[in-house]
């Protein structure tokens, strides 16, 4: 008589491996490991179905870490190859993990068309805002006035901003995380959870060459007044509960306005509605200081997936035919040689 296996839920040791993990003490990386482990089992996924692809730079040593299967590939060309496993085998749950110099500088061209294409997979993109691998250069997302082996008198670069990027590229989901937040986790799984390209930007400190650049909305004093974690349906208040976002109908824009005992209507605060593009537009462009950092899910509208067009395609090119190589290598401009070759 056979027995009937059961088979366990995964926990977070499931998704450890045996390597030793080899980031700066206090990267920010560590933390985001953490939560990416502890997604893991609550979203139902299994290790042998789970695929992680990383480009080149400190975020990228992450496939080593996980349990899974994994490819570390070369300077921006990580949705490349998730592109082509995901193709091989659509069933596969990928992970594309890169950096804001990996996917937005060399990969940049690679990150928009993933992007436009709706691959089902998940782009984590870990942004501290420089070079920590190659030792602090300035990154595309560098501030003006950063001050860098390359940029010794500070950056006169306009940083480019990862999530406008990804809309502006046709992305269907775009959100934000921070890697010690603990909404991390909710905001991955809203990211796995949609079907198609999911793009997630995550705030991560680099201790060594760029330590508490974003403190000025992260640091546990400065979170309540300067974090806004939207969530659908809800309205737009941070400051707890204090103040709020509201869309100033003249300008066609967003402006912040004082909350009085708690009547957000009156005060005209926006609810929140993920598949609102116009709306995650103006979070994502915001100019911190003034506004608050816009966190969680900004965008959710899903759309037919590239692999799933594809798969279709094949179906239906094939059917009705028989599968015959030796047909297939004589098509087209094939030719017999009669003559014999000169002598030498």
């Amino acid at each position: 008589m056979n027995e009937i296996t059961t088979i366990r839920p995964s926990t977070p040791k499931d998704w450890e491996t045996d390597q030793e993990v080899r980031w700066c003490p206090g990267c920010g990386d560590y933390a985001i490991l953490k939560a990416v482990q502890r997604t893991m089992p609550e979203i139902g996924g299994t290790p042998e179905n789970t695929v992680f692809v990383s480009g080149i730079g400190c975020s990228s040593r992450f496939p080593y870490y996980m349990e899974t299967y994994g490819f570390h590939t070369i300077h921006g060309r990580a949705p490349a190859v998730a592109t082509g496993v995901k193709l091989a085998n659509p069933d596969l749950d990928v992970w594309i993990i890169t950096g804001d110099g990996d996917a937005l500088s060399i990969g940049g061209n690679h990150t928009m068309h993933l992007l436009r294409r709706n691959l089902n997979c998940q782009v984590l993109l870990f942004n501290n805002e420089i070079y920590g691998l190659t030792k602090g250069q300035y990154s595309p997302t560098s501030r003006e006035g950063t001050r860098s082996p390359s940029t010794p008198f500070g950056s006169v670069d306009h940083p480019a901003k990862p999530c406008a990027f990804a809309l502006g590229s046709g992305g269907r989901f775009v959100a934000r995380g921070i890697d010690v937040n603990k909404n991390l986790p909710s905001v991955l799984k809203a990211a796995h959870a949609h079907q198609g390209a999911a793009f997630v930007e995550i705030f991560q400190n680099c201790i060594v060459y760029n330590d508490d650049v974003f403190e000025p909305f992260t640091a546990k004093p400065n979170a309540a007044h300067n974090q806004l974690w939207v969530e659908h349906g809800k309205p737009m208040l941070f400051a707890g509960g204090a103040k709020g976002i509201s869309l100033d109908r003249e300008a066609l824009t967003v402006k912040v306005v004082d909350v009085v005992d708690g009547d957000w209507e009156a005060a005209g605060v926006i609810v929140h509605n993920v598949s609102n593009r116009a709306i995650a537009h103006m979070l994502v462009e915001m100019p911190f200081g003034p506004f608050p950092m816009a966190l969680g899910v900004l965008y959710d509208d899903p759309a037919p997936t590239f692999e799933s067009a594809v798969v279709a395609q094949n179906k239906a090119a094939a059917e009705g035919k028989l599968p015959d190589l030796q047909k297939l290598v004589a098509k087209g401009q094939t030719w017999m040689v009669d003559k014999q070759p000169h002598a030498m």
